[in-house]
């Protein structure tokens, strides 16, 4: 009965590790101005935030990852890489741009955190924390917020541009209203946590894909 017990737990354990590395991937397939995901996201005032997600593409033009809009501030929150090695995050229209390492065709683990009260800036990407920055602007982001993955909004919910469309898979993009510690990030970034956001909880959230974005189900990345 020993060994059975022992068994059982090992092969619940493996199935749970299989079920962890399960992900939903969002396939854009061409540059287009009609191609995005709209995430439904909990319309909160966020003093802070956290902003974490998953890409793979072989762009090397500038390029929308996450988009969040309020009504007369098109870039609340904005990831916008500039291959190959820089990256503008804006907050309330204000852009910070990082010098990051240089891209390399693999699945990319990018972080954003801010706090409204000190203007403090993160950027992790792959497990890395780069420089942090402060911003001027310390408004607070939301209740109201238009969330977009794969066009930059120029307007509320649209004022979208080819040229600034991303083109590859996006993946398991969460969204806190807090700042996530040092060690919740690197386990998140590493596949060892199972967290989710809970603004938007990319496991259980709901979203609105137009044009041809494709939703791939039960895909897993590399252990």
């Amino acid at each position: 009965m020993k060994f059975l017990f022992i068994f059982l737990c090992l092969f619940i354990g493996s199935c749970h590790v299989q079920e962890a590395t399960a992900k939903t991937i969002m396939l854009f397939p061409k540059t287009s101005y009609t191609d995005y995901v709209t995430l439904h996201a909990a319309g909160k005032a966020l003093h802070q935030v956290t902003v974490c997600m998953r890409s793979y593409t072989e762009l090397t033009r500038e390029h929308s990852l996450f988009s969040l809009a309020m009504h007369r501030k098109d870039n609340a929150l904005l990831i916008y890489p500039y291959p190959p090695n820089k990256i503008c995050i804006s907050i309330n229209n204000e852009d910070i741009y990082f010098r990051v390492d240089p891209d390399v065709l693999d699945w990319k683990h990018t972080c954003v955190t801010w706090n409204a009260a000190t203007g403090l800036l993160q950027l992790w990407i792959n497990g890395k924390r780069y420089p942090r920055r402060v911003t001027t602007n310390r408004s607070l982001i939301g209740p109201v917020m238009s969330v977009v993955l794969g066009q930059e909004q120029d307007s509320f919910g649209g004022g979208f541009s080819s040229g600034q469309s991303f083109v590859g898979e996006l993946s398991d993009v969460n969204m806190w209203n807090y700042v996530l510690s040092p060690k919740a990030i690197r386990a998140y970034l590493s596949n060892k946590s199972s967290l989710c956001g809970n603004i938007y909880n990319w496991a259980s959230g709901t979203y609105t894909a137009k044009g041809d974005v494709s939703i791939l189900k039960h895909q897993y990345f590399p252990l």
